[in-house]
């Protein structure tokens, strides 16, 4: 039996665009460390939720020694790539505080849902492209990158383009499930255009051969059957669904990625967030 935990939780600003000031909520391992460390990105389709989604999975997360950092960051209106820039900030602070934290700069890894899971793999494929890393650490912090040690995405939009066809091909056919008629919408207020979804674009940065940092390790973990992750994109180059489309990629890329599948049902369950502790673990 896996040993526990206990820990405690603290709510700490680490950024601030004008009046909006952005949280991370940290959960903290009882004891000396260093621990393994984690962002957590909410999903939302880039328009709405927070890091307070996060909370059952991060105190699975701290319970197996694991510190656990669940962040806030803009979306919607803000447009792309902004979240990428307070991403890619937290990261940077996270490295740069890790001894106050609990762990080491090289222990950090990012896990993130549906959207967050795409922009967790998106955010660690460009650490080091300057409209990301536009934001300067404070005077004196220590020289830290945004580049990780691994991430796991749970039903990631990792093709943020296609996603959205998908739901208008099934809007247009009268096919698409009716608690998913607003996404699309949501999806483009952010995304704003086509040009945007094809540069921010983890499947198309691969497909394009676009140079990216060196690929972390990587878990993908897929719900089955999932209407909104799970589909054959038909202008894909590869037969294949998203998930598949994905690893081929990452693999032909020199990344390594595992998918895990579990049923639609357990999406919330403690046996998920245990499989993204034991990946973290490894």
């Amino acid at each position: 039996m896996p040993k526990e935990f206990t820990f405690t939780v603290d709510d700490h600003e680490f950024l601030r665009h004008g009046d909006n000031a952005l949280g991370m909520r940290i959960y903290r391992p009882d004891g000396p460390g260093p621990f393994p460390a984690v962002i957590d990105l909410h999903g939302g389709a880039w328009s709405k939720g927070n890091l307070a989604e996060c909370q059952a999975r991060d105190k699975v997360l701290a319970r197996r020694g694991i510190v656990a950092i669940a962040i806030d960051f803009r979306q919607a209106g803000d447009g792309y790539p902004s979240a990428l820039v307070d991403i890619n900030y937290a990261v940077r602070w996270v490295k740069a505080n890790a001894a106050t934290l609990g762990t080491r700069a090289d222990l950090v890894s990012m896990t993130g849902q549906s959207s967050g899971g795409h922009l967790a793999m998106l955010a660690a494929m460009r650490p080091d492209d300057p409209r990301y890393a536009a934001i300067a650490l404070p005077a004196g912090s220590p020289a830290v990158d945004a580049t990780v040690r691994s991430i796991v995405m749970t039903w990631p939009v990792i093709n943020p383009l296609s996603r959205l066809r998908h739901l208008q091909r099934h809007t247009k056919a009268g096919t698409i499930p009716s608690q998913y008629t607003e996404i699309a919408v949501r999806q483009s207020s952010f995304w704003q255009n086509d040009t945007n979804m094809t540069d921010g674009n983890p499947m198309l940065i691969l497909e394009r051969g676009e140079t990216t940092a060196p690929l972390p390790p990587t878990l993908w973990i897929q719900s089955r059957p999932d209407f909104m992750h799970d589909y054959r994109d038909p202008d894909s180059p590869i037969d294949a669904n998203e998930p598949e489309r994905f690893a081929a990629n990452y693999r032909r890329a020199g990344g390594q990625l595992t998918i895990t599948d579990i049923g639609q049902n357990e999406r919330d369950a403690e046996s998920t967030h245990q499989l993204v502790a034991d990946f973290l673990l490894a």
